[in-house]
C-alpha cells in the first residue's frame, strides 16, 4: 500500500515511553527527542489526540514541611504533558521475587482502537512487535498505520505489516539527546 501524507489527514499518535527508552538507551546511549518525534509523527497534518504510555518509577519525596519534591521523572511527565501530550500512567510493579512489570500494550490498543473511528491514520511510536495484531485490525477497518521506531531494535514483522516505518535511528542528531 502507498502511504498517503496530507495536510487535512486527521491523525492520532500513540507513544510507547518504555520502548523507546530503553532503545535509545540500550542503542544509542542517548535520551529521547519526543518534540522531534511527534513532529516528524505528525508530518504536518491535522493532529486529533497524542496518547504517551509512561511507568511511574520513582517514588514521590516529601521535605520536612510536606511539600513534595519533584523527581526526574515529574519533570520529564511534565514536559510532554506541555507538549500537549496526554498521559498514560501507571506505576511500576513489584513482586516479592524481585521481578518488576509495567505493561501498557493491552492499554495502548485498547486507546487505539477506541479514537480509530475519529482518524484517518494512526501512529505508533515503538518497536514492539506484540502490536501486530492492533496493526491488522486497524488497517482492516480501513486505516493507514504508520511505525516509528528504531529499526536495530523493532520487531521485523511489524515493519512489514505497516504502510511506513521511520527508522529513528537512521538520524540520531534529529531524533536523540545527549545523555546528561
Amino acid at each position: 500500500m502507498t502511504t498517503i501524507k496530507h495536510k487535512a489527514q486527521r491523525v492520532a499518535i500513540f507513544i510507547d515511553v518504555q520502548n523507546l527508552y530503553h532503545s535509545a538507551k540500550n542503542l544509542f546511549h542517548s535520551r529521547v527527542n519526543f518534540e522531534a518525534i511527534i513532529r516528524r509523527a505528525l508530518a504536518g497534518r491535522q493532529l486529533i489526540r497524542i496518547f504517551a504510555y509512561v511507568v511511574r518509577s520513582e517514588t514521590k519525596e516529601v521535605n520536612e514541611h510536606e511539600r513534595v519534591i519533584p523527581t526526574g521523572e515529574t519533570a520529564f511527565f511534565d514536559a510532554l504533558e506541555n507538549m500537549g501530550v496526554d498521559l498514560r500512567m501507571k506505576d511500576l510493579q513489584v513482586y516479592s521475587s524481585g521481578m518488576k512489570k509495567a505493561d501498557w500494550d493491552v492499554g495502548l490498543a485498547v486507546d487505539a482502537i477506541r479514537l480509530s473511528e475519529s482518524v484517518d491514520t494512526i501512529v505508533l511510536v515503538t518497536g514492539d512487535g506484540d502490536f501486530i495484531p492492533l496493526v491488522e485490525y486497524l488497517q482492516g477497518h480501513g486505516k493507514q498505520v504508520e511505525v516509528l521506531g528504531f529499526s536495530k531494535s523493532a520487531s521485523g514483522k511489524l515493519k512489514e505489516a505497516v504502510d511506513d516505518f521511520i527508522d529513528l535511528g537512521s538520524q540520531p542528531k534529529v531524533f536523540l539527546l545527549k545523555s546528561k
